[in-house]
């Protein structure tokens, strides 16, 4: 992040509507930042923008020319662009031969191109005003091998080979790239899995910690990657996910 004759830190969150990335805006609202929102849903978009006194931005996250756009339309307005959140993701709980066309399309544009799409627009900019920090959101599917999550899997970790080789190509430009990789969150995506009590009690013995996660620990995470006291962190992987993908539970 660039820190030179800055007063306020320009942010912006893609995907911003979503569980985490609400919660992400709500949380960056409380400091003293220049905050973007930018989502596809409309209706929702300009209730957060209102509620938390944001400008907006409605894009495609998963399409160039839309987050092209934003992220130019950023640093016009304010001169540069100092962090980027890609929060846009969904879930796909099916084994590869019942995955069709439609649903391999779907799950990796939304997962892995969008999260793309945010990184080529974003270090396009930051490596024209002077460095920045750019999270991406994976998930612990990527790290273990969960039954059913082909599709998600491999886009999520097609994330994960992303920020990989971008923190490598970027660094000598001052532009940190990394992701945090969550368990099971109870957000609205997910709602059909925490709000069943007998999928919930399964996937809180499958956390080592006891329970599933909440919006405001994946959130944190995010802010420690995006502040600029991380100044030398990047390339990095941080599991978020109550020890689903490294320990074994009893």
């Amino acid at each position: 992040m660039n820190t030179t004759n800055m007063e306020r830190p320009v942010y912006v969150v893609i995907g911003a509507t979503g569980g985490i990335g609400s919660k992400v805006c709500e949380m960056l609202a409380c400091e003293s930042c220049d905050l973007i929102t930018c989502s596809n849903n409309d209706t929702k978009l300009k209730a957060l923008s209102q509620k938390l006194n944001t400008k907006s931005y409605k894009l495609d996250a998963s399409s160039f020319t839309d987050v092209d756009e934003c992220i130019k339309d950023v640093v016009l307005k304010y001169g540069r662009v100092d962090g980027v959140v890609n929060c846009v993701g969904s879930i796909l709980l099916k084994p590869s031969h019942l995955t069709t066309q439609e649903d391999w399309n779907k799950t990796i544009s939304l997962n892995l191109t969008s999260a793309f799409a945010t990184l080529r627009s974003s270090a396009k900019a930051m490596m024209e005003t002077g460095g920045g920090s750019i999270v991406l959101v994976s998930s612990a599917a990527a790290l273990t091998g969960l039954a059913n999550h082909e599709a998600i899997a491999a886009s999520k970790a097609g994330v994960i080979g992303l920020v990989m080789s971008s923190a490598a190509t970027y660094a000598r430009h001052g532009i940190r790239v990394n992701c945090v990789a969550p368990g099971l969150v109870k957000t609205p995506l997910t709602k059909s899995l925490t709000e069943n009590d007998a999928i919930l009690k399964k996937s809180e013995k499958m956390h080592a910690l006891g329970r599933v996660g909440e919006p405001g620990d994946i959130a944190s995470a995010i802010l420690w990657f995006l502040r600029s006291q991380q100044s030398w962190v990047t390339g990095q992987v941080l599991g978020v996910d109550g020890g689903l993908a490294t320990i074994k539970n009893r």
